[in-house]
């Protein structure tokens, strides 16, 4: 599993309604990818779930470096790259995924917390505990799925959920879903990824 996401920040004043008329338009593009186990269009606004800016960041999980490469260079990233500018892509190398008890409902919001894995830990230690926070996540109500990924370049964990109600059981940033594309969702391995 590969976990990947950009984040393009909008002006505190952008007319959000366009990035959903966008995702309306285009976001069942991807719903048959090969390689793509989920996309997940995601929506921050300015004063929403606390929220400090209007941000369009969707979270992708891999089930193939191919599939992700072909997104990138086949064509499909440059249009948004055209229309926005091309923003980085962050890229984690997978640790854990879990389905929730809401596993199949749709999701209403997303959680993404990333945290910097400290120097001087025993690295094996740090990744367990992050399995077990995706296990965790995974038990809590309303929880259609949690992941952990860790980016081994800057030595950062992101840990992203989905949930099916507007009060989600995690810390982190708050997104809205605009859209699921999940075509080898059923595909991801579960567990410890290792």
């Amino acid at each position: 599993m590969h976990a990947m996401q950009y984040e393009l920040t909008l002006p505190a004043d952008y007319d959000t309604a366009i990035i959903r008329a966008r995702v309306s338009r285009i976001g069942h593009l991807l719903d048959d990818w090969e390689g793509l186990a989920l996309k997940a269009y995601l929506l921050r606004e300015r004063g929403v779930h606390g929220s400090p800016v209007n941000q369009y960041a969707p979270f992708y999980l891999w089930n193939t470096v191919e599939g992700m490469n072909t997104f990138l260079w086949g064509g499909a990233f440059q249009g948004l790259s055209d229309d926005f500018g091309r923003p980085a892509v962050q890229q984690w190398t997978g640790l854990a995924y879990a389905e929730g008890g809401a596993v199949g409902s749709p999701a209403r919001v997303a959680v993404r917390r990333r945290e910097r894995v400290p120097d001087g830990v025993t690295l094996s230690e740090v990744m367990a505990d992050a399995v077990e926070e995706t296990g965790r996540l995974a038990r809590e109500d309303g929880a259609v799925l949690a992941a952990a990924a860790v980016d081994s370049r800057a030595w950062e964990l992101v840990h992203f959920s989905l949930w099916e109600h507007e009060s989600p059981m995690a810390d982190g940033d708050v997104f809205q879903v605009l859209h699921l594309s999940a075509p080898g969702l059923g595909r991801l391995p579960q567990g410890r990824q290792w």
